[in-house]
């Protein structure tokens, strides 16, 4: 009996165990919150979107009100394009921006919708005009030490 008693034991642990795991694949993949309510698509067109993904979240004010779609390449810009899946629920005006977004110095990155002032609200399949691209880190780096490379250069000239 008291074998019985601790193998049941053993086994909770193990499965208790296998959620915790599950859970945390589930979070790290951002399939933890998935939404089937009604959306509809907005495109939106940015020179560089660094390290973003699909089923990224989308947020607004710091609320998550959609995800991305999908993640293309326009080969007549040169540009990348993204389509964001939005929950019908929120609506934006037509004028609102898009720009990639980083969770901390190197959390994941999300677009962030900030909402503009006009009075007709976007529809579906319409693109958002105003965006700003990814800030990629190793650019901010290289560019810091060129200008302090720079400066020295100048200093030391006669």
């Amino acid at each position: 009996m008291q074998r019985a008693t601790l193998d049941l034991w053993v086994g909770l642990f193990v499965v208790a165990g296998i959620v915790a795991v599950l859970f945390l694949a589930l979070k790290v993949g951002n399939l933890g919150s998935y939404d089937n309510g009604e959306t509809y698509t907005v495109k939106a067109s940015f020179d560089n979107i660094g390290g973003l993904k699909p089923r990224a979240p989308v947020k607004s004010a710091g609320v998550v009100v959609g995800r991305v779609a999908e993640i293309g390449f326009d080969p007549e810009n040169y540009e990348a394009f993204v389509t964001l899946s939005l929950a019908a629920r929120y609506s934006f005006p037509r004028d609102s921006s898009a720009a990639i977004m980083t969770s901390g110095l190197l959390g994941e990155q999300y677009i962030s919708l900030e909402a503009g002032g006009d009075e007709k609200m976007l529809a579906n399949g319409d693109a958002l005009k105003i965006t700003q691209g990814a800030v990629v880190l190793e650019n901010l780096i290289g560019q810091f030490l060129y200008n302090k490379n720079e400066s020295q250069t100048e200093q030391a000239a006669p």
